[in-house]
């Protein structure tokens, strides 16, 4: 019994012997297979380029930076971004991105003019403009935000109206909005910033709320053809008037300088810089 016990042992172990050595020998050539494998896709892996961050990476172009001492609350809606100051009971700047296939929605305009849910504090309600001799004028327009029922909702938020001239709410102020739409058409996408400019923060308007009157009004706009970029920049006194748009018409830094904002400041220093200090009419025109 004892031999035949031993002989069952020297079998067993010879057998687990066998087996490790085998073990051993796969794990060994599935990790050459797997080295030589990573070693090749690690060799067609190519690093990415700025493009493909571009396109992989939603950058939002359209946002600005204060730097003037504003103060200012940053809210988000689906269809724009405002900063929104305080002290005035306006925004610094309201931001958006306008693309050619948000122009073909249905949805109607309501009208209904709302308190914003997400201001701090005591918000602004329509009733503050009543015979104020004021229009409450949009910055993202609600024409621009036909594509969503709550887009168009949330352009109505007293966070995106100033008091504004009728005659250049109505006027050059619309045919700029209306020349915008034609531009998202023709490019494809537009990247826009628009605000008030106060220089008297002493004329107010508001029955319940100090609602300031701006002095004026800027906008701008930024797009890509290809691989180059270009901007313009508009500002209009707040006041009656019937002109050409080109006479309102400047560089974006003009606009910096009379804001105090930081335009596009996401794009490349050298983009930036080249593209802010001046402005090519033919850039822009439609046909």
């Amino acid at each position: 019994m004892l031999t035949r016990r031993k002989k069952h042992n020297k079998d067993y172990y010879r057998l687990s012997v066998f087996i490790t050595f085998v073990v051993v020998c796969l794990v060994g050539l599935l990790s050459i297979i797997f080295s030589h494998s990573t070693q090749k896709n690690i060799q067609d892996i190519q690093p990415p380029t700025s493009q493909d961050l571009e396109d992989c990476l939603s950058v939002q172009y359209e946002l600005p930076q204060i730097i003037d001492n504003y103060t200012q609350q940053i809210i988000e809606h689906l269809g724009y971004t405002v900063s929104y100051n305080h002290d005035w009971n306006l925004p610094n700047w309201v931001a958006y991105e306008l693309t050619n296939d948000e122009l073909y929605g249905d949805i109607k305009r309501t009208n209904n003019f709302a308190p914003d849910p997400l201001v701090y504090g005591d918000p602004v309600v329509t009733y503050d403009y009543t015979h104020s001799g004021y229009d409450r004028g949009h910055m993202a327009p609600a024409a621009d935000m036909k594509w969503s029922e709550q887009a168009m909702r949330e352009s109505f938020y007293m966070t995106n109206i100033c008091p504004q001239n009728q005659n250049l709410n109505r006027g050059d102020w619309n045919d700029l909005e209306e020349l915008a739409r034609d531009w998202a058409r023709k490019f494809g996408n537009l990247y826009i910033a628009c605000g008030p400019i106060v220089h008297n923060e002493d004329a107010t308007i508001g029955n319940n709320h100090r609602i300031v009157i701006p002095s004026a009004f800027y906008k701008v706009f930024l797009r890509k053809d290809n691989s180059s970029w270009t901007s313009i920049g508009f500002i209009f006194a707040n006041e009656s008037g019937n002109k050409p748009l080109m006479t309102y018409m400047v560089s974006i830094d003009e606009v910096e300088s009379t804001t105090g904002i930081d335009f596009f400041y996401n794009l490349p220093d050298s983009i930036e810089n080249e593209i802010e200090k001046d402005f090519n009419l033919r850039d822009w025109t439609v046909q």
